[in-house]
């Protein structure tokens, strides 16, 4: 291992441990605290060095002093199969008032209230927030949720469902301890409502969308998934999030026998998968994945894994396994032991670090013409991600302030 590798091991080793030691609390902003591994070198009166990192999501809004004045700039800076979500761009504001919540009649103010709306709406909140959902929140098509700006977190209830709609931006929310729930009648549209069934506790449920885009949250503890996407949902991307303290991190694809999912197109991009996460990040079905310039900080069972032939398109990301010899392998097939079909799957490993002995199987055809479908965007060397990453999770951004 040459030097410049091995510093960056060590570095994003002692920056995973930092996690570690920290209490987990239920502020956002806290799971967010990224920067010291940024340059410090800042001049006096000049843009800060840690402004411009090479993540083309943050380098496209993040360095503007007047963000929250021009907060609808956000959607035009998405990357990979989700980068036409424009969510509420091209709507009003929308001011969440209180952290009530009405399943069956939403008033004005509530989180739901604004999700259910027929128009385009970009939500943004008055104030620091714990919302506590009494049911699913089921969102309609052209929204945006941005928390920027305020410590704003959905916990310890049901959470976010994205079931049949399209173009949605969910920024800038902490996401932890959804539960299920379900057996009862919820608001979807100013003049529908529907009896739902039990929910499967997702952080956020992805059902039969397209044009979706979640960024910068922060995402633990959840029933079943943090994020899945199954059913025929397409054009997804999940970039800059921090997951950790959970186990079935992200589901792709709803069955084997979906065969519908094969059309389905995911990207995974600089995102930070950080302590006490075990497996799917993520388990994929049929479709098109690119999982790119992440980074793993151990898992308990596997990283990457899937079944029912995914194209998988793994590049740019750094792999560090634990120190348990049983858990260096990166990927898992799902397969009966004696059914060799995953030999041909497409399953590749383009410019990753496999550090600490992490190690990738690769499967299926080497040709890059294979893997253009999985293919959203222009990968970042692996080795520049101590840089980039820092700022996964919920940003610490402040009204009046820098972000």
């Amino acid at each position: 291992m040459s030097i410049i590798l091995l510093l960056l091991c060590l570095n994003l080793l002692a920056h995973a441990s930092t996690f570690h030691a920290r209490p987990v609390t239920h502020h956002a902003s806290q799971h967010s605290q990224w920067r010291s591994m940024k340059s410090t070198k800042e001049d006096a009166g000049a843009e800060p060095a840690s402004c411009r990192t090479g993540n083309p999501i943050d380098d496209c809004w993040r360095c503007d002093p007047n963000w929250e004045t021009n907060r609808k700039v956000l959607a035009d800076c998405g990357i990979g199969f989700g980068r036409n979500a424009i969510g509420g761009r091209d709507g009003e504001f929308y001011l969440v008032t209180t952290e009530d919540d009405d399943p069956r009649y939403p008033t004005q103010g509530m989180l739901r209230h604004g999700v259910i709306q027929s128009e385009p709406l970009w939500i943004i909140f008055e104030r620091d927030m714990s919302i506590t959902l009494k049911e699913e929140l089921m969102m309609n098509s052209y929204k945006t949720i941005d928390g920027r700006g305020f410590n704003v977190e959905i916990a310890n209830g049901p959470c976010i469902t994205i079931q049949g709609v399209t173009n949605i931006i969910v920024h800038g929310i902490y996401i932890h301890d959804c539960v299920q729930a379900g057996n009862a009648v919820v608001t979807d549209a100013p003049q529908h409502y529907e009896l739902r069934g039990i929910s499967d506790g997702d952080g956020i449920s992805i059902f039969g969308a397209r044009d979706v885009w979640i960024d910068h949250c922060t995402l633990s503890h959840c029933h079943d998934g943090l994020i899945d996407v199954v059913s025929g949902s397409t054009a997804i991307t999940v970039s800059n999030n921090y997951m950790f303290e959970h186990n079935e991190v992200m589901l792709m694809g709803h069955s084997d026998d979906y065969v519908a999912d094969k059309h389905m197109q995911v990207t995974i991009a600089f995102n930070y998968f950080g302590q006490g996460l075990v497996q799917r990040m993520p388990r994929c079905r049929h479709g098109y994945f690119h999982v790119v310039n992440n980074v793993y900080t151990g898992w308990e069972m596997y990283a990457i894994g899937g079944s029912a032939n995914p194209t998988i398109n793994s590049q740019g990301n750094v792999f560090i396994a634990a120190d348990d010899d049983s858990t260096k392998e990166v990927t898992k097939r799902e397969s009966a032991p004696e059914d060799e079909e995953w030999k041909s799957w497409n399953w590749r490993s383009d410019g990753d670090l496999l550090l600490n002995g992490a190690r990738f199987i690769a499967s299926g055809n080497v040709t890059a013409a294979t893997y253009a479908k999985a293919s959203s965007m222009v990968a970042r060397p692996a080795s520049l991600l101590s840089s980039i990453i820092p700022a996964a999770g919920v940003v610490n951004c402040r009204i009046g302030q820098p972000c």
